[in-house]
């Protein structure tokens, strides 16, 4: 006997089939085929099965849902010992990974390698519950460390791996991932340049985007469609532009951009919003801007930034410094390793703390890709839960234009399905690497490992095998690798976003939050 456990009364009635048939996906498809008989089989207890049953049953299920239904009404979870065979016939992969990544770096950004974090000089374990411990990376990490690599871990509760700790208070990562930001815009971009090139060449910062009039002043619109050959316009006219502000309420920033003329348009460039959205001041430029790093009304700096998070302004200064001069130094050999942030908000964190990867030429160095599968809260939004109470509306910044006005996350959801956003339909066979409701319904078997599961995961190894030769078996297609270059975007050009305020990186404090936040839903191309 393996380690394997199935339902007691679903392999007895497999093996009442099986006798009949040599062919096991036959097996498969008349056990299921008879669906009163067969839901009355499930949920009894667990038992014992051979490593070898186990993986056939399994292979069958996976033959015939793929040949019948469609080889993406097989879905696993992307921690799943199934996930990489299950993404080999393409069926659906579903992460839980953030999809800022996506956002920011493109969509077929893969993460550094394991061996790349052994010649990182510079790492930053972000978030609670860092994987890295239990991972293939933390030997290379480790190795990294004997090479002089620093080790900075941020989060809620200290860590053994780090040489150095931040302490946040709980859904404030965004708040430090800001005022480290507002430190690099001002010390690597204005005081001196050495990061000019890269954000010329590798990064949205030059481009130029519209200004639309709102209440005597101006707010960003959407791209202009042109890159302008310097990063600011600084030196000639300027307007006042109105931005989101959510650390007091939903509020509204006034800040002033150097502008172009373009016919009957104003426009003004990425990194001229940025540094306006950040709150670097220069001379001439009107609006209310911070007094300098200790002042703690005007966000992002540090001193307003240890109010949220707890964090003395100094590290938050000494960090992003450290970040700053050692990616200069390097050519971009830092890493954040992010792991969970406890905030309904985490997809804005996240994108925050992007942002310091880009601005200092380290947009390789996020440590989890972006953009591989099926997006789990969606998925399981669309085929596992009813119709919600939710008014994302709720979330708008104060000068939005009502697109979410009383809508649920789900018809929002819907929305996005309708217009193209990838969704598998609901699953027939799941594999579950842990526990996880509500469930899809109508799922013929549902491998995982407890005893709500008809099946224990059986080695993928032997689930290949058996599938060799089964009806409907389709050879695994090799993974791309997804490190194409491109630029890598601080404004994401999304309505949707715009409407939240989150084009560009913002702060937005623990509290409110939705069962599906829309700006998940935003994809680049």
């Amino acid at each position: 006997m393996g380690g394997s456990q199935v339902n007691q009364a679903l392999v007895r009635l497999y093996f009442e089939v099986r006798d009949g048939s040599r062919d096991p996906v036959a097996a498969w498809a008349k056990l299921t085929g008879n669906s009163q008989e067969y839901q009355r089989s499930r949920g009894e207890r667990r038992v014992p099965l051979d490593d070898g049953t186990a993986a056939e049953l399994a292979a069958a299920a996976i033959a015939h849902t793929s040949a019948r239904h469609g080889a993406d009404r097989v879905a696993a979870l992307a921690t799943s010992p199934l996930a990489r065979l299950v993404g080999g016939l393409g069926g659906a992969v579903l992460t839980e990974h953030p999809c800022a990544p996506e956002q920011v770096l493109g969509p077929r950004f893969a993460g550094p390698r394991a061996e790349d974090w052994a010649r990182a000089a510079y790492v930053l374990l972000w978030g609670e519950n860092n994987r890295l411990a239990r991972t293939a990376g933390a030997p290379m990490v480790i190795a990294g460390r004997y090479k002089g690599q620093k080790v900075v871990a941020i989060g809620t509760h200290p860590t053994r791996l780090s040489d150095e700790t931040l302490v946040v208070r709980p859904g404030t990562d965004g708040a430090l991932a800001m005022a480290m930001g507002h430190v690099l815009l001002k010390e690597f971009f204005l005081d001196r340049t050495p990061f000019h090139g890269h954000a010329m060449e590798r990064t949205d910062l030059p481009f130029l985007v519209r200004l639309r009039e709102r209440e005597a002043a101006f707010v960003p619109g959407g791209l202009a469609g042109r890159v302008c050959d310097r990063l600011s316009l600084y030196g000639g006219e300027a307007v006042e532009v109105l931005l989101p502000r959510f650390d007091d309420g939903p509020g509204v920033l006034r800040r002033g951009v150097p502008v172009l003329r373009d016919g009957d348009e104003l426009v003004t460039t990425v990194f001229d919003l940025l540094l306006a959205v950040y709150g670097l001041a220069r001379p001439g430029l009107p609006g209310v801007w911070p007094g300098g790093y200790d002042d703690r009304l005007e966000p992002y700096t540090p001193a307003w930034q240890e109010a949220c998070t707890g964090v003395a302004a100094s590290r938050t200064l000494k960090i992003a410094r450290e970040l700053g001069v050692t990616a200069e130094k390097t050519g971009g050999r830092c890493v954040i390793v992010p792991g969970r942030l406890e905030t309904p908000h985490a997809d804005t964190a996240y994108r925050a703390m992007l942002a310091l990867l880009v601005l200092t030429g380290c947009g390789g160095g996020w440590a989890q890709a972006g953009g591989a599968g099926i997006p789990l809260v969606p998925y399981l939004c669309l085929h596992a839960c009813g119709e919600d109470r939710s008014d994302v509306g709720a979330l708008s910044w104060a000068l939005a234009d009502g697109l979410f006005h009383r809508r649920t996350s789900r018809s929002v959801l819907l929305e996005a399905v309708r217009d193209g956003w990838p969704m598998a339909p609901s699953p027939r066979v799941l594999a579950l690497p842990r526990p996880i409701y509500p469930l899809p319904p109508d799922v013929d078997l549902l491998i995982g490992p407890d005893d709500h599961c008809d099946l224990s995961p059986p080695d993928p190894d032997l689930v290949a095998r058996a599938m060799d030769g089964m009806a409907g078996h389709a050879a695994p297609a090799e993974p791309r690798d997804g490190r194409e270059g491109g630029r890598m975007r601080l404004l994401v050009d999304h309505a949707w976003m715009r409407e939240y305020g989150e084009a560009l990186p913002v702060y937005r404090p623990p509290g409110l939050g939705i069962p599906l936040k829309p700006t998940q839903l935003v994809r680049v191309t």
